[in-house]
């Protein structure tokens, strides 16, 4: 695995990445080949001879500069972190988790479908064991696999560039032929570089199917469904949150922004609006009632009005919600703080934000807490996410809480948008490498029904479809800036440290930018939270 550590890079010249042209450039070579007259079978021998393994140093040259150096950093992570990675890779890095494994799993009947659909799509796939046509057969030799060589991983990550291409290009034939090469070395049992993308590779299939008849025109609903059910969702989500500090980074840096701005203040209680807890659940806070009930000017009254979108209301989850409901209101009420919490089951939009709807009082400190929530608001104009904001400053909260994936998945163009998102997911899931084996079932589900979704989603859809549009900290400094908001700098630099330190993972960086508090692994930014108050 030690040859495999230095296949990410976390520090990507994004101007380097001339979509553009890249696009232009092979679209412009599709086009002469067929104008000299190529056949389907002149194509793919062309095609299995530029991808060979034997020749991936040559074909190296045969890319544009861009995409080389894009490759090329895959795999020279070492060079800026050699000290980083000789000390990761001298340390047992333990979890304090308790691991399951893949037999007897309810979720691997999603896998099963999956290999099942990429055999019946593509009949040369060697992701099926050759000698059976058992599909368990793979999941019992792939979490012993050995990490791709070298060379290979590099013969994949040109692969993928290539498909990439083709299919922005919505040439579908060449798009499918190099996908099928794909799946010979993407794998969602192997390695982390196999496992990402292999996820990538399901995006681009479901990309594929898009495209109808010879021009290229896109139907979002001729995707087909993965059958990843609302309550699977949950659970990977949850897994992420006991298994990881991306989630735990976001609750503990907005909790600590809230009790900072409860300070010295006089108020009757303090109102939270929770957006987008449907899946995060109650999980942010048990710590922030305790925080609030050790107060030295005694605890306040707290309100949590958690707001559900209509159509993501599941009967079980609700009822296993208002069940940790209630056992939440019992240990703030144990500590001598009187908790009121409430649901309110309704779309976001800008009607949603009056003081009817949320049952505002007077004399309440208002605070709008979002995790991981606000980018689907952002849209290709991001006219949707000003008028959301704008309808919160008009309740004069005391402070926004602003915790999101710090990534630029809502580029215009589709081929700059998957060099994006295959960098940022390929840190992620080289960090699950790093604390999770690969046998592991929270591993599984993380990676295929949390990320993998997202990555489906960045990757297949387009317009009102595509609502992963994640984005950099200095695009939220601007749309909440001209929204009217100003930034809060957080003071929890030490406490998260703390709580990094549990995890037992030396991969995981802090740093601060601007006010925002910014969370990576090896030094690619992956979570920021931040915190906002109306501009005066």
């Amino acid at each position: 695995m030690a040859d495999m550590n230095g296949w990410l890079s976390f520090l990507m010249d994004e101007s380097n990445l001339n979509q553009d042209m890249a696009i232009r450039r092979f679209c412009a070579a599709r086009t002469e080949q067929e104008q000299k007259g190529d056949s389907m079978e002149e194509t793919t021998n062309k095609l299995d001879a530029l991808w060979s393994p034997d020749t991936t140093s040559s074909t190296t040259a045969q890319l544009g500069s861009s995409e080389e150096e894009f490759v090329d950093s895959f795999f020279n992570i070492d060079c800026c972190n050699k000290e980083e990675n000789h000390k990761s890779s001298t340390e047992e890095h333990t979890f304090p988790c308790q691991e399951a494994t893949f037999p007897d799993d309810d979720y691997l009947d999603t896998l099963l479908a999956m290999v099942n659909d990429i055999e019946r799509d593509s009949a040369s796939s060697p992701m099926i064991n050759q000698e059976g046509d058992n599909a368990n057969d793979l999941l019992v030799a792939s979490p012993d696999m050995l990490p791709l060589p070298t060379d290979q991983g590099l013969h994949l990550v040109h692969l993928m560039l290539a498909c990439a291409e083709a299919v922005g290009c919505r040439d579908t034939r060449l798009a499918t032929l190099v996908l099928n090469q794909v799946w010979a070395l993407a794998n969602p049992c192997g390695d982390s570089l196999q496992r990402v993308c292999f996820c990538f590779a399901m995006g681009l299939k479901s990309r594929l199917s898009l495209v109808v008849g010879t021009n290229g025109i896109f139907n979002s609903a001729d995707i087909p469904l993965m059958g990843i059910s609302r309550p699977d969702k949950i659970d990977a989500l949850q897994s992420l949150y006991q298994t990881t500090p991306y989630v735990a980074f976001g609750f503990m840096a907005a909790n600590e922004a809230i009790c900072q701005a409860s300070q010295g203040k006089e108020f009757d209680c303090i109102h939270i609006i929770d957006l987008g807890m449907e899946l995060l659940g109650l999980h942010q806070w048990p710590s922030l009632v305790r925080k609030l009930a050790s107060r030295l000017e005694g605890p306040p009254v707290l309100r949590i009005t958690m707001i559900i979108n209509e159509g993501d209301k599941h009967p079980n989850h609700y009822s296993d919600l208002q069940a940790n409901m209630k056992a939440l209101v019992d240990d703030a009420s144990s500590l001598g703080m009187t908790l009121q919490l409430h649901i309110v089951t309704e779309t976001v939009t800008a009607a949603l934000f009056t003081c009817e709807k949320l049952n505002l009082r007077e004399g309440e400190l208002l605070i709008v807490n979002s995790i991981m929530h606000l980018h689907k608001y952002v849209k290709e104009s991001r006219g949707s996410l000003k008028i959301i904001l704008q309808a919160i400053k008009k309740l004069s909260p005391a402070l926004v809480t602003v915790v999101e994936q710090d990534a630029n998945h809502n580029g215009p163009f589709f081929l700059g948008r998957f060099l994006e998102s295959l960098h940022y997911y390929s840190a992620i899931f080289d960090s699950l490498e790093a604390s999770l084996p690969r046998h592991s079932a929270q591993r599984f589900k993380i990676e295929r029904m949390h990320f993998g979704e997202q990555i489906r989603n960045i990757v297949a859809y387009e317009g009102p479809d595509r609502i992963e549009r994640h984005e950099r900290a200095d695009q939220w400094r601007r749309q909440l800036g001209r929204a009217g908001f100003q930034v809060v700098g957080l003071k929890c630099m030490s406490q998260i440290r703390m709580m990094l330190s549990v995890y037992g993972c030396d991969g995981y960086s802090l740093a601060t930018e601007k006010g925002c508090l910014l969370l990576g692994w090896k030094g690619r930014p992956i979570m920021l939270a931040s915190a906002w108050r109306v501009h005066v």
